[in-house]
């Protein structure tokens, strides 16, 4: 569990554990979403500025692995 203390100082010891962040897109740029772990709901979006195509991940989030690219680019290496 992250940890605030001590109280004043502004910063977080550790991650946040019951939620992850995913890449996605959102109008051809690439931004981050925001996920709570137990009910699977969508919390927030961070869309890039628009001088920039792309966003900054959230601080202190871990981040989900796509596990669907890593199962196939398996199977192509197996077969070849």
């Amino acid at each position: 569990m992250a940890v605030n203390k001590p109280t004043g100082d502004n910063t977080r010891k550790g991650a946040v554990k019951t939620r992850s962040q995913t890449k996605t897109t959102i109008g051809g740029a690439s931004g981050w979403t925001k996920r709570n772990q137990s009910s699977g709901e969508f919390m927030a979006v961070k869309k890039p500025k628009k001088t920039k195509k792309a966003a900054k991940k959230f601080k202190g989030v871990r981040v989900e692995k796509k596990k669907a690219k890593k199962a196939a680019k398996k199977k192509t290496a197996k077969k070849r």
